[in-house]
């Protein structure tokens, strides 16, 4: 069976078990996932229940699907998300993904927690992803062409759709929250990046530092989906303060922003 043919039967399925197309699918990154329980009507599917689906390992992360009502939006919801570091190829990283747009969905909201480079950035702040740096060396859209996933050669100059961040600036504004905006940098990970190299991505421009979410923007954007994107800053990234980094942390300022975090994502699935 083909990859197309394993996504397909996976996005069939996930059709099969909720009503209605999604307007919005959002991926929770660490510590994130319980937007989720704040969503109405909501249809839970495990992701090991669905065809070809891979499994999140990862602290933080519930390895669910949850399709539910925003604000009188329908919205489907990944709680977790697969990387690169735990040894899934870059297709798979991707593959809920591309079962999204083939189930329909047109908008995508990305979150993740990441490591703050940035002098104007602190833990705890929210920051609106404008562009990303991809320094893994991977890309979901090599191979065969898969003209059923989009083009073979496609844009990325508006990878993170800028009228949605217009109007995500109205809605921090209305919650009372200050607006952050950067460059997102992507590695593998699992380890955390060396001080000399948290110097050399601030030298390349950018702000933040993180070990997902590039992969699958790239993929939404073959399929010609919009995407936004959020980056909790969860730490400074290795060398900023004078402490040792761990994934405990991540966790920790992740659900000490949540409610903030929450209002804002609400709100701004209203107005997209």
């Amino acid at each position: 069976m083909s990859y197309y043919e394993r996504v397909k039967e996976a996005s069939e399925f996930i059709k099969s078990k909720i009503p209605n197309v999604p307007e919005v699918a959002i991926i929770l990154g660490s510590g994130l996932g319980g937007f989720a329980d704040t969503m109405e009507d909501k249809i839970e599917i495990k992701y090991s229940e669905i065809p070809h689906f891979p499994v999140s390992t990862v602290k933080g992360h519930k390895g669910n699907l949850v399709f539910g009502r925003v604000k009188g939006r329908e919205v489907l919801a990944f709680q977790g998300r697969f990387h690169l570091y735990e040894g899934y190829k870059v297709e798979e990283v991707v593959f809920g993904v591309r079962a999204a747009g083939l189930l329909g969905v047109k908008n995508l909201i990305v979150t993740n927690a990441a490591g703050g480079i940035s002098p104007l950035l602190s833990p705890g702040d929210l920051m609106v992803i404008k562009d990303h740096i991809n320094l893994s060396g991977e890309n979901p859209a090599i191979g065969p062409e898969a003209e059923r996933f989009g083009e073979r050669f496609f844009d990325m100059t508006y990878a993170y759709d800028r009228e949605i961040i217009e109007k995500a600036k109205d809605v921090y504004k209305k919650n009372g929250v200050d607006y952050k905006e950067g460059v997102y940098a992507f590695l593998k990970g699992p380890s955390y990046e060396t001080p000399s190299e948290i110097r050399m991505l601030k030298i390349l421009g950018a702000d933040a530092v993180g070990m997902s979410t590039v992969p699958e923007v790239i993929a939404a954007r073959q399929m010609n989906i919009k995407v936004f994107g959020i980056s909790c800053i969860t730490n400074m990234a290795a060398g900023i303060l004078e402490k040792k980094l761990s994934h405990e942390e991540v966790i920790e300022v992740s659900k000490m922003v949540e409610e903030k975090f929450i209002k804002i994502i609400r709100d701004l699935i209203e107005i997209i």
